[in-house]
């Protein structure tokens, strides 16, 4: 149940919503920090003159961008014994307004880093002031392509990519009815992570012309387990605990 298992490795999901979506992710980073001291969470920390805590992000989240599926991964010392199920609202009071916990669950500590093990992401973006016509053969002029190349800019120097391959899924949605406040056109975009992720702005680059997106927001981090994708974390349900000896 959570309550008092002593656990080597904590696996956070969180949001990132509103004016906080400015802050960079080394911000954020810092602010993860601040929050498990004053939560006296019993952090492993690096060796060396300079110990830092044992912390792994997820796949950087570009400033000015939303994101309803962040994580971290917390690593524990070997004496650590914390409230698991309290966790969540506990890191939810602490951190920014616009930042919140959906769930925290004890995970092992083997295999790939998540960096190392995100696939691909989902993200949305919504548009205001855009024609649905051009929009829609945009997409479908993209996906049709066998090359799209965008510059990028790679150890102070620019260079020139195809980023086709890691452009898995694009598709034009409609506005989100729940929110009264969302824009009148999106798309949502699969995009690969792996060698080099492809971001969302430089998928709008290869739009002609390219649109301004009033508000890009990512929705899913997917690993590929086996050929089946699955989530980091699944909020709704437990993953499995390693148990400290």
């Amino acid at each position: 149940d959570g309550r008092g298992r002593r656990v080597m490795r904590l696996r956070a999901r969180y949001r990132k919503l509103g004016k906080i979506r400015f802050t960079s992710h080394r911000d954020t980073c810092r602010s993860w920090e601040r929050v498990l001291r004053r939560a006296e969470i019993p952090v492993a920390s690096t060796q060396g003159f300079s110990p830092r805590p044992k912390l792994h992000f997820g796949l950087a989240l570009p400033t000015s961008h939303e994101s309803l599926a962040e994580y971290l991964d917390i690593d524990l010392r070997d004496d650590a014994s914390v409230e698991i199920d309290a966790l969540a609202a506990q890191f939810s009071a602490l951190l920014p307004p616009g930042i919140d916990v959906d769930a925290v669950r004890a995970v092992p500590t083997s295999g790939a880093s998540l960096q190392e093990a995100i696939d691909h992401c989902t993200w949305r973006l919504e548009f205001d002031d855009v024609d649905p016509s051009a929009l829609s053969d945009e997409v479908a002029r993209v996906l049709a392509a066998t090359e799209v190349f965008v510059r990028r800019e790679r150890k102070g120097r620019m260079t020139s990519d195809d980023i086709r391959p890691g452009i898995l899924g694009l598709r034009v949605v409609p506005s989100d009815s729940n929110d009264p406040a969302s824009p009148s056109m999106a798309i949502e975009a699969d995009l690969g992570t792996q060698p080099r992720s492809v971001r969302p702005l430089e998928l709008l680059a290869a739009f002609d012309p390219v649109p301004r997106a009033a508000r890009i927001r990512r929705l899913h981090q997917w690993i590929n387990d086996d050929g089946a994708m699955r989530e980091p974390l699944d909020a709704t349900s437990h993953a499995p605990a390693e148990v400290g000896a």
